[in-house]
């Protein structure tokens, strides 16, 4: 009897647990589900014992998630900040949009001579450089001038407020400086000027450098532009904080608020992230760089942002050429060589003490689109973590 009653819950346990239905390892899964068990096995990583992660894959392609670790965990992201003040800027001011820096005067010009005041309005624009000095120069001549007389030289740097370091920046790290007009960063933009107009042949007597706000019957002489895309590509291909502030502040002042502040910036990223179906309360923003040990958001977050670059292709066309290649260029060239990920993976990187982090788009074996995001935070040795994210992007391309 004890063995035909064995014998007959042999036979239901089959029945049960058909023996087709034992779970494959490794490639032998089909897809998701061979992307999932390597992505199982890699946070099993002796790594995430004294570190935490923040995981999220999305197939954009079937509109849904294939992976899932605390991806709603708010954490410090770094430089993939990046990705929200670009995305927000591209949908708030459009690919096409034109950074400025403008040359204004008033007064008299008699005899070839300027008596009065020449006004350089600053516009946060980055890629401001002696190039356009030269055209600034250029353009008096073109009005018939070859004289300044007892000029003031004014710069205006009143597009934003005067806070010099974004919210929690740390003093010891090598911050940009916030203004309104530099020229390769340098703040000392009159002076250059001044070099390059004597340099070209102006006749320069009696000027005054100073800084001031341009009256509004000021007549514009010339404008210098810039356009968003050629920002970005520095912004996300290097990391350059000092562009992303920039950009920030390029959406902070299409408020309309004068001088622009960060959170004027910050409450447009808002209004997007509650577009987007998030709450945008469950999140800090403080800067646009991800300098700021303020800033708290989720790889959530970072992927919902990434799924709506995606689907609004006028957006998504400025955004992915800004961002490094695996293997190939920016901040990804020495990564992910030699891998499924290699020029596939299009990602932003971060880097913070204590902080790593990884966020972009892929095409999957399957050919569907995906985009991920990846926090680190925690880790004492970046290497590791870097290389530990190299394997989840080839995890997920191959």
């Amino acid at each position: 009897m004890k063995k035909i009653v064995l014998l007959w819950l042999s036979l239901l346990s089959a029945a049960i647990v058909p023996a087709q239905e034992e779970i494959p390892v490794g490639d032998s899964l089909q897809w998701p589900r061979n992307v999932q068990a390597r992505i199982d096995r890699l946070v099993q990583h002796p790594l995430l014992d004294a570190s935490q992660l923040g995981l999220m894959v999305w197939d954009l392609t079937a509109d849904s998630a294939i992976y899932r670790y605390y991806d709603k965990q708010t954490m410090r992201p770094a430089s993939t900040m990046k990705l929200l003040t670009a995305i927000t800027a591209l949908d708030c001011l459009g690919g096409n949009y034109q950074f400025s820096t403008s040359l204004y005067y008033k007064g008299t010009i008699s005899d070839s001579t300027l008596q009065g005041s020449l006004y350089v309005v600053g516009g946060m624009d980055p890629l401001l450089d002696g190039s356009d000095l030269y055209a600034f120069a250029a353009a008096l001549r073109q009005q018939g001038i070859d004289t300044l007389r007892h000029v003031a030289i004014v710069a205006d740097r009143t597009m934003k407020d005067t806070l010099r370091w974004g919210e929690g920046w740390c003093w010891d790290d090598k911050n940009p400086t916030l203004s309104p007009l530099t020229l390769g960063r340098d703040e000392q933009f009159l002076e250059r000027w001044v070099t390059v107009m004597g340099s070209c042949g102006l006749v320069l007597d009696s000027l005054t450098l100073t800084e001031g706000q341009t009256p509004r019957d000021a007549i514009l002489i010339d404008t210098r532009h810039h356009s968003l895309d050629q920002v970005l590509l520095k912004m996300m291909k290097e990391s350059d904080n000092f562009f992303a502030e920039c950009v920030l502040f390029q959406t902070a002042a299409s408020t309309g608020h004068k001088p622009a502040r960060a959170q004027d910036a910050h409450a447009v990223s808002r209004r997007l992230i509650n577009s987007i179906g998030l709450n945008a309360s469950d999140y800090r923003l403080s800067d646009g760089s991800g300098l700021s040990l303020y800033n708290y958001v989720s790889p959530q977050l970072l992927v919902r942002l990434l799924r709506y670059a995606w689907r609004h292709q006028e957006l998504y066309q400025h955004l992915l050429p800004s961002l490094p290649i695996a293997g190939q260029d920016g901040t990804l060239e020495r990564r992910m060589r030699r891998s499924a990920a290699e020029g596939n993976v299009r990602a932003k990187t971060g880097t913070l003490t204590g902080i790593v982090s990884l966020a972009g788009y892929c095409t999957a074996a399957n050919g569907h689109q995906l985009c991920f995001a990846i926090i680190n935070q925690g880790v004492l040795r970046p290497r590791e973590g870097r290389a530990w994210q190299d394997q989840i992007c080839d995890a997920i391309c191959k």
